[in-house]
Order: structure tokens, then C-alpha cells, then sequence
């Protein structure tokens, strides 16, 4: 079992120093083609459009699990400000960003993709610093705020009650994978350290697409939002995800629920969205506009609507990193 381990740790360790960005065409693989998209100013969205990433009036990638919110926020941005006629937005994890598109050359699809974003957006604000360091970003702020959830199927067939639950025996469970996903890497380990489940429900594996406990713990391919495929088709009984994922599932009228984690287990005092302008972008004035929209009560409105918690006035002002 353990060199089994050890194998799928070095080949998904290996996929990704030769694949930094995976993606799929839209409408495959739990959504995925959805986290490329260009808003244009007549209301139109153009889906998988990378080489839009060097040309539209701006560019944003953007932590994933934003991807539900983004068009009636970007269409509501561009309706005040209607001389951005394209903004490109990207949403998958941020660290694949950072490592795969920022720091080095990367692809999507076939496709190269630009390096120079004019915003850049984390729940890790380490991946910020790093930009600083490479001398591409000095400020920051933090913008919104995400709190962990459990996803069961509709109904709760398992009677699953709360985050000690984990540890039971008798369930299957899917988590966003430990090597790309900040959701699990940064909060979800932390959540099973601190009920002493983290050795129980992983075995200490780090691998993606892999059993980190053979039919009992599965990790995902790239975003937790594979989870609720899994329930769906009987592969699961929960996963941890975050309650946005639940609003939107649910809003969607998919057949599942959310089983609510209480803090300060769910980390909700410790998940800060941080954002910050790209130096070298090429639309650094639009990226302002941006910034400035996300602290107005409206923007912040949005983002609450679809489960998110508000960030303070403080929180919005912009910072030294």
C-alpha cells in the first residue's frame, strides 16, 4: 500500500512539472470549460478563448471557486464602466496560476497563455508575496471572505451531522486534492487536524485523481467542485467543499445539501480572498476601476448573494504586501 502510495504521489508530482494547467473543453469534466471566459460589452460570453488573455481591455485570473459568481459581477462591473468592451476572467486554483501561467510559460489547451495578468487573486496571500518578490506586484487587499461546508446528497442518506462524522467507517468521501487545491491544503487539513482525523481520512497521502485511502477517501483531479459529480452518481457519501459551493449547487436545483461546520473549525476567520494588480499587466487602469468596484456596496452584494461574507472597510483599503 505504501509504494502504491509513493507511486501515485511521484506521478501526479510528475503531471504536473509537464502539465502546470490542465483544461477541458466546456461542457466536460464538472464545468471545468466554463473557467475561461471572455465578457464582452454586448452581454455576449466567449467560452475557451485563451489567446484573449493577451488582448482584451482587461484580464483577471481569479481563485476558482468564484466561477459561480463571475458573470453577474463582471457584467454588472462593465455596465458602469462600458469602455471595457472584453475582460477575460480565469477561475481555477490559484496555485496552478501562480506556478503554471505567472511564474513560467503556460498552455490551456494547446493554447499559450499570457503571463502578465493585470489582477491576480488568491485565498493564499503568500502567493501574492511571491509576486512582490518577483517584483510584479507591491499592494493588496482582501476582498471577500468563504467559510468551510460538508456536501452530502439530497436528504443525507449517511445522517451525516457534522465534521466528527469524518471519521466514520461507513462513508465514502471526496476532498479537493492536496496539491493544488488551497481549500484543502491551506483549511480542510488544518479543519481534520484539529478534530484528529487527519491521519484517519487520508492516511497522510498527497496525490490528485488518487484513493488516499483505497474506496474510502478519494481526491480530486483539479477542483473541488468534482465533489458533487461524485455524490450525484453514488461514487460518495460527502466532501468538503466550501458553502458557496452549496448555494450554487442547490441554486442550480442539484440533488444535494450542505451539512454546516461551525466555527471556528470552518475557517471562516481565516479564508481571505486577497487580490492585487499585476505590474506588468497591460490594462493597470482598468485594473484600478476594478478595485475600486469591488469595495462598493453593490460588488459586495453579489458576492453575498451567492454565499460568500462580506469583507470589512478596512479589509478593502489597499495594503503593502
Amino acid at each position: 500500500m505504501k509504494i502504491d502510495k509513493m507511486i501515485s504521489a511521484l506521478v501526479a508530482a510528475l503531471t504536473l512539472a509537464v502539465f502546470p494547467v490542465i483544461a477541458t473543453s466546456a461542457g466536460k469534466d464538472a464545468g471545468h470549460g466554463k473557467d475561461y471566459r471572455t465578457f464582452n460589452a454586448d452581454g455576449s460570453i466567449s467560452y475557451g478563448q485563451i489567446g484573449d488573455s493577451y488582448t482584451a481591455d482587461l484580464v483577471m485570473y481569479l481563485a476558482g471557486n468564484q466561477f459561480m459568481v463571475m458573470e453577474e459581477l463582471i457584467q454588472d462591473f462593465q455596465s458602469k464602466n462600458n469602455e471595457i468592451k472584453a475582460i477575460y476572467v480565469e477561475t481555477i486554483p490559484p496555485g496552478q496560476i501562480l506556478k503554471g501561467q505567472i511564474l513560467r510559460q503556460g498552455e490551456i489547451d494547446g493554447q499559450k497563455t499570457a503571463m502578465n495578468p493585470d489582477l491576480f487573486a488568491s485565498v493564499n496571500v503568500d502567493h501574492l508575496k511571491r509576486l512582490k518578490k518577483e517584483g510584479v506586484m507591491s499592494d493588496h487587499m482582501i476582498y471577500i471572505h468563504n467559510k468551510l461546508e460538508l456536501m452530502v446528497a439530497a436528504g443525507n442518506p449517511k445522517n451525516i451531522k457534522g465534521a466528527e462524522d469524518l471519521g466514520r467507517d461507513d462513508i465514502v468521501q471526496s476532498h479537493p486534492n492536496p496539491l493544488t487545491e488551497g481549500i484543502f491544503k491551506f483549511y480542510g487539513s488544518e479543519m481534520l487536524k484539529d478534530l484528529d482525523l487527519y491521519e484517519k481520512v487520508t492516511a497522510g497521502a498527497e496525490c490528485r485523481s488518487c484513493w488516499a485511502i483505497e474506496g474510502k477517501t478519494w481526491f480530486t483531479s483539479r477542483h473541488h467542485r468534482e465533489t458533487p459529480d461524485r455524490l450525484e452518481k453514488g461514487e460518495a457519501d460527502v466532501g468538503i467543499v466550501w458553502t458557496t459551493e452549496v448555494v450554487h449547487a442547490k441554486a442550480e436545483g442539484r440533488p444535494v445539501e450542505g451539512v454546516a461546520i461551525p466555527a471556528p473549525l470552518n475557517k471562516q476567520d481565516k479564508v481571505n480572498y486577497a487580490i492585487g494588480i499585476v505590474s506588468n499587466g497591460r490594462n493597470i487602469e482598468n485594473a484600478q476601476k476594478f478595485l475600486a468596484y469591488l469595495a462598493t456596496d453593490r460588488a459586495q452584494s453579489i458576492y453575498e448573494k451567492y454565499g460568500f461574507l462580506r469583507a470589512s472597510a478596512e479589509e478593502l483599503t489597499l495594503k503593502p504586501l
